[in-house]
């Protein structure tokens, strides 16, 4: 009896699979699926090899290497590629602004500075990025404080073209309006009126560089007390404030004064050394 329970179910089981009946064969099993960790681990290394191939993490370091913090900062090179940066941009914003891409960093806390670029600046796409690339640290300037405050003072005194990508433009838009305003009031307490001062910021823009009170100041008293020169003669040449006072302006007068001589400031300060030493032996 026990011997035909157990050999009745197997001449069943015998029979259906040599059965002709369409109906009656089992479909085929589909292959099975690697396990789904196979498959997040190999997703992970292949994210982890492009931000090191971004020079995002270091090849060395397992800081920032958690599923969480990758994904983080796949977030943020995913928004900024949506603005027109590149892969090759990546390596350049990484050392000059590596908070960009912290596992803790907001791609979102950001996208204002780019609506600003847009529509208070009009810069294209590319424009924008070109300004970023040279100033990283514009993604970082409130819009309210900052930017839209400095963009307005910049216009006001004539500046154009500030969409155009340039290291001296990024710079300017990131400063903050009170920097700016204390050179240009340093020009007014010099003589400057307001409309000679504004034209002196036009033609020569990086002014707004330099520190008053180690740059400008110096330079403007050694032009009055040792040169003897006069305010005049500084509109006319302001970019006199652009020259070194160690290295250019003061060997340069003294040579001239120890020949008795006087010349324009531009033609002073202008030429070469070999064309200037050449020319007043």
């Amino acid at each position: 009896m026990a011997v035909g329970a157990l050999s009745h179910p197997f001449t069943t089981i015998s029979s259906l699979s040599h059965s002709n009946s369409p109906t009656s064969r089992p479909p085929p099993s589909p292959p099975p699926s690697p396990p789904p960790f196979l498959n997040f681990r190999t997703a992970h290394s292949h994210n982890l090899r492009y931000l090191k191939s971004l020079r995002l993490l270091d090849s060395h370091s397992t800081k920032f290497r958690s599923p969480d913090a990758v994904h983080s900062i796949l977030a943020t090179v995913h928004f900024l590629k949506s603005k027109g940066f590149s892969d090759s941009d990546f390596p350049t914003l990484a050392f000059l602004c590596p908070q960009l891409f912290s596992p803790d960093f907001d791609p979102t806390d950001i996208a204002p500075v780019f609506d600003f670029l847009a529509a208070d600046l009009s810069a294209s796409i590319q424009e924008s990025r070109g300004m970023i690339l040279r100033c990283p640290k514009l993604l970082f300037s409130d819009v309210e404080l900052c930017l839209r405050p400095t963009l307005r003072f910049l216009k006001q005194i004539g500046l154009e073209n500030l969409n155009t990508p340039s290291n001296l433009k990024s710079h300017l838009l990131n400063t903050r309006v009170e920097k700016l305003r204390g050179k240009f009031r340093f020009l007014q307490e010099l003589g400057f009126s307001h409309e000679e001062a504004a034209k002196v910021c036009r033609r020569m823009p990086a002014l707004f560089g330099y520190s008053v009170e180690e740059n400008l100041r110096p330079k403007y008293e050694y032009l009055v007390n040792e040169m003897e020169r006069d305010l005049e003669e500084l509109k006319e040449f302001p970019q006199y404030f652009a020259f070194s006072l160690e290295r250019r302006i003061a060997p340069r007068h003294l040579h001239l004064k120890q020949r008795n001589l006087r010349i324009p400031l531009n033609r002073m300060l202008l030429w070469s050394d070999q064309k200037f030493y050449t020319k007043w032996k």
